[in-house]
């Protein structure tokens, strides 16, 4: 039977090779076999707990072996996971919680007691403890332990009725109200990309796949389940490693890892930290998202693996992945690399100011069609009908798709440039300003590691651009360095007004540069513009 649910992945790696590790902790493994086993028993004692069909389980936790098999007994049971950065305060944690109004919590013991009491008004009707060898304490709500409940596990799998248009799991991502937004993705949605990536990329089980990806980020839906698809391993990054380039390519080489998915921002570490003597000869795949890739950092990455295939993905969270582009070859002029055309089953487009389609040069911003599309934001209807709008090339045609706020320019080949957002275009002394090509001449400088530019209140420009920079190790610059050389390459409106140079940026539990901390601390401070 060809599998329609995620959990359905495991169930078949489990039956084909019961005794191929599935995952990997460190010295610790876990099969494929034990792992379904798991999650049939966590299955079997959320639906006792009263966890049924369509509700909502909470994970409150680190990675781990277990953390993966809650989330697949969750979704057996016919629930939906909700991963939660389990670095984030207790308050943003029950805030999330509550909102989806979770059936059921899993978390540690330590984090459990904290959780429930800012929970408040909304009570679960079942925790479940993972970790600590102590009973479980009373928690007001009925409370097992992972190791009971493998323990007493072993019977018959539970039979669930769930199909593909069922939801999966939820991720929380930042809204710009200040509010987390929960993205409602199927199983449907999940497969397409995973379907995808595992016929393109490709997967079996003599890889071993790395996490690198905290499982509330959706980089993980890689990890975890296009590895399950073609039963391969997956070995967990540990959470102390994984924004430290040393270890990274420590773990690379001793996991003899195959494929490689994070964010530009952990390959660039790797790429500073090897050495000359560094080769990582069994990488096959290094598949990166989530950030631009400045071709110059990429070039460094080329050298450093030259054999491995090297695969750019762009989807915002609400539609999965829903563009590649093969990296090939790099342009010569450190020009940016294209995010690409469409995945299999998903339209893309580009629509102009005036709701006219896009044509080769022309910017417009990226609208995706196809089952890989979210199913809307958990709770805020007229929020997802802000971005799920009536395909306007189809009126006729009850057909929704996503408005990314991404804007792009077709190039004549069929693939797609990245441009910045839609809300990162500014007003300044009259121009339309697009902040992302700011940050790309700034990232242009070879002094320049990473670079933010944002926009603050001016009292006769509108708005004036701030910039935020970290030099390369190797070098040192200052502000008036970084403007000589944006003078360079923009007109003279797009240099910035202000130039800041650090030591390092705020980076999110996911490892993207903080630009909300950044753009906040710079509408606080007062700015001098003689």
């Amino acid at each position: 039977m060809t599998p329609t649910a995620l959990h359905q992945l495991l169930d078949r790696s489990a039956q084909r090779f019961p005794d191929h590790e599935a995952i990997r902790e460190g010295s610790r493994s876990v099969t494929y076999g034990t792992l379904g086993g798991w999650a049939d028993a966590v299955a079997a004692a959320l639906i006792e707990g009263g966890v049924r069909r369509g509700d909502r389980v909470a994970l409150y936790l680190p990675k781990s072996a277990e953390a993966v098999s809650t989330a697949y007994g969750t979704m057996r049971a016919g629930a939906a996971y909700v991963p939660i950065d389990p670095g984030s305060p207790v308050v943003r944690a029950a805030a999330i919680a509550a909102d989806c109004t979770v059936a059921a919590v899993v978390t540690s013991p330590d984090r459990a007691g904290s959780l429930l009491s800012e929970l408040k008004g909304h009570r679960p009707r079942l925790v479940l403890l993972v970790g600590g060898d102590e009973p479980p304490p009373d928690l007001g709500v009925r409370t097992l332990t992972f190791a009971a409940v493998v323990e007493g596990g072993g019977g018959a799998p539970p039979s669930v009725p769930v199909i593909d248009t069922d939801l999966a799991y939820i991720l929380y991502t930042s809204g710009s109200t200040g509010t987390p937004k929960g993205v409602m993705l199927t199983h449907r949605h999940a497969m397409t990309f995973v379907e995808w990536c595992a016929s393109t990329i490709g997967t079996g089980p003599e890889d071993t796949f790395s996490n690198h990806a905290p499982f509330h980020f959706d980089l993980s839906i890689f990890d975890l389940y296009v590895a399950a698809y073609g039963s391969a391993t997956v070995s967990i990054v540990p959470d102390e490693w994984a924004y430290f380039g040393r270890d990274l390519v420590r773990f690379i080489d001793e996991e003899a890892i195959t494929v490689w998915y994070s964010v530009p921002s952990a390959l660039m570490m790797i790429t500073r930290a090897a050495g000359e003597e560094e080769s990582f000869p069994r990488l096959r795949a290094v598949v990166f998202a989530g950030e631009v890739y400045p071709t110059k950092h990429l070039r460094a990455l080329r050298t450093l693996v030259p054999d491995a295939a090297l695969w750019n993905l762009y989807g915002p969270t609400e539609t999965n992945v829903c563009t590649y582009h093969r990296v090939v070859d790099l342009p010569d002029d450190d020009g940016p690399i294209p995010i690409g055309r469409a995945c299999e089953n998903t339209e893309v487009f580009a629509l102009r100011e005036d709701g006219r389609t896009a044509g080769v040069g022309e910017e417009g911003e990226l609208h995706v069609r196809g089952s890989s599309v979210m199913k809307g934001y958990w709770g805020h209807p007229e929020r997802s009908a802000e971005v799920l709008i009536q395909d306007p090339r189809m009126p006729d045609v009850a057909e929704l798709v996503y408005r990314t706020g991404d804007l792009v320019r077709l190039r004549p080949d069929g693939d797609y440039d990245f441009l910045g957002r839609r809300d990162h275009q500014i007003k300044s002394r009259g121009y339309r300003i697009e902040l992302g090509e700011v940050e790309a001449a700034l990232i242009a400088d070879p002094r320049v590691e990473v670079a933010v530019t944002v926009a603050v209140p001016h009292g006769q420009w509108g708005k004036a651009i701030v910039a935020f920079v970290v030099p390369r190790q190797d070098s040192a610059v200052t502000e008036m360095d970084v403007k000589r050389h944006v003078a360079g390459r923009l007109p003279r409106h797009m240099v910035p007004a202000r130039v800041d140079v650090r030591d390092g940026l705020p980076r999110t539990s996911t490892g993207k540069v903080d630009r909300r901390r950044i753009e906040d601390e710079a509408m606080s401070k007062a700015w001098s513009w003689d």
